[in-house]
């Protein structure tokens, strides 16, 4: 594992610069190259290969595994390195479980509704990429998807508090048993309302529309649209823990976001806005001097952040960007929030005797010397989304297909104008669908084999 990070990032800085002090968040290449080179050291502590899975090490659980694959998802999508695809899908098929809605026998000790929304997250933007599910033994990403969703809504239960789910599933696990959290319900949300734009299925936008009005009803949402931890099922949930975190705002703010590009419906369109808002009022500027910084804000300060908790950030920053794409609206704040937490980022990614490991605090104004795979993941996800504009929006229905091999690449003409594809639906006209960029793809290429070159050259 030394070895592979060495070669692959060693050589990714020789030939493209990418250290991440250089980042320039408006130049496409010098998001790519240092992109690429945190990408490196984040996939350093993945012990898997291209041909075979391998679970994080402590003190990294197996949802988090399911979250890194999201990241690399969309690593893959916005820069156009297929580096690590083999690893990723590999990955995701090594968990489908034995009826396939990643509900993992070795991992019932500690697998919660959190846990499993997360690898839903990463299963569903394969999907809505068509992305290569080689497998003819394994259903399409699209209904892995919807077998994740059926899991869940089979735990709905409304003999507390008027319904949600759980936070974790086995009583083998009592910690949660009897407590109702935002990222297990919030991820159901979301979830929901990417199946209804997959697939044009009633169903599932009713219980998008059902798991927002609980969670509105429970306080989980306030009226400000701040979004807190949960409640006790105990108590009926009516004492609300008002913990918030950010991966949580980002998790109902890309749910509702979905929904509006979905429905064209204003109430959805507000409520997004609404998200975004209060999420820059609680995970932004936590100084004077750190304007549109992103931080943690029930931990950071005090030092108290879990393994878990260090991570978090980038889970906002994901979604955050993907709600932009569906509604072109919030993309202004979004680029002003994420360009200046993008700059921090990367200049806390100076630490290590290269100089391209990431710390934890991004308002510190450098590398703070807290280290883990949370915090590559989370400078990672804020950088390689700077690409946003520029990366196709996510396929809807109609447009997704179960795919066994790449497709071919469009072969361009002078006079190709890159129009976005035709659809049954008026729906799709709330995204904007950026030209393809083949200069992108030529450097792609062309660091792909300068890093397989010092790999070689490595061994």
């Amino acid at each position: 594992m030394v070895l592979l990070k060495s070669a692959f990032f060693t050589t990714a800085l020789a030939a493209t610069g990418g250290l991440p002090k250089n980042l320039k968040v408006d130049d496409r290449s010098s998001v790519q190259a240092v992109a690429a080179t945190i990408a490196a050291e984040t996939m350093a502590y993945y012990p898997g290969t291209a041909t075979a899975f391998g679970d994080l090490p402590a003190p990294y659980y197996w949802w988090e595994t399911g979250a890194l694959f999201g990241a690399m998802l969309d690593y893959s999508h916005y820069t156009k390195d297929k580096t690590y695809t083999d690893m990723v899908t590999t990955a995701l098929l090594a968990n489908v479980g034995p009826t396939f809605d990643y509900m993992v026998p070795a991992h019932f000790g500690d697998e919660g509704n959190d846990d499993l929304a997360f690898w839903g997250f990463a299963v569903l933007a394969a999907a809505e990429r068509n992305y290569v599910q080689p497998s003819t033994k394994i259903p399409s990403w699209l209904q892995l998807g919807e077998n994740i969703f059926n899991t869940l809504i089979n735990r709905w239960n409304t003999t507390a508090c008027g319904g949600g789910v759980a936070w974790q599933i086995f009583a083998t696990n009592p910690n949660g048993m009897d407590y109702k959290n935002s990222v297990s319900n919030g991820g159901l949300f979301q979830i929901a309302a990417r199946l209804a734009r997959a697939t044009n299925n009633q169903t599932y936008a009713d219980w998008a529309n059902k798991v927002w009005d609980w969670s509105v009803a429970v306080n989980f949402v306030d009226k400000d649209l701040n979004v807190y931890d949960g409640a006790s099922s105990a108590d009926n949930c009516t004492k609300t823990n008002y913990l918030a975190f950010s991966y949580t705002q980002g998790i109902y703010l890309y749910g509702a976001a979905v929904l509006a590009n979905y429905t064209e419906d204003k109430v959805w369109a507000d409520r997004a806005a609404g998200l975004l808002a209060a999420a820059q009022h609680g995970y932004f500027s936590p100084f004077s001097n750190a304007t549109d910084v992103m931080w943690e804000h029930a931990c950071e300060g005090v030092n108290t952040c879990t393994t878990d908790m260090k991570s978090f950030k980038g889970y906002l920053s994901r979604f955050m960007y993907a709600s932009a794409q569906m509604q072109p609206a919030l993309k202004d704040k979004v680029v002003t929030l994420l360009h200046a937490s993008a700059a921090a980022a990367a200049n806390a990614c100076t630490g290590g005797t290269k100089g391209t490991t990431c710390g934890q605090k991004w308002y510190v104004g450098g590398f703070d010397g807290s280290v883990g795979l949370g915090q590559q993941m989370c400078a990672l996800e804020t950088i390689q989304g700077l690409l946003f504009e520029s990366a196709a929006p996510p396929l809807r229905a109609g447009q997704i297909k179960d795919l066994k091999v790449p497709e071919p690449e469009p072969t361009p003409t002078p006079s190709e104008t890159h129009a976005p594809s035709p659809t049954a639906s008026k729906k799709n006209a709330a995204v904007s669908t950026p030209a393809a960029d083949l200069r992108w793809l030529g450097l792609s290429a062309l660091v792909g084999v300068l890093m397989m070159g010092g790999f070689l050259v490595g061994l």
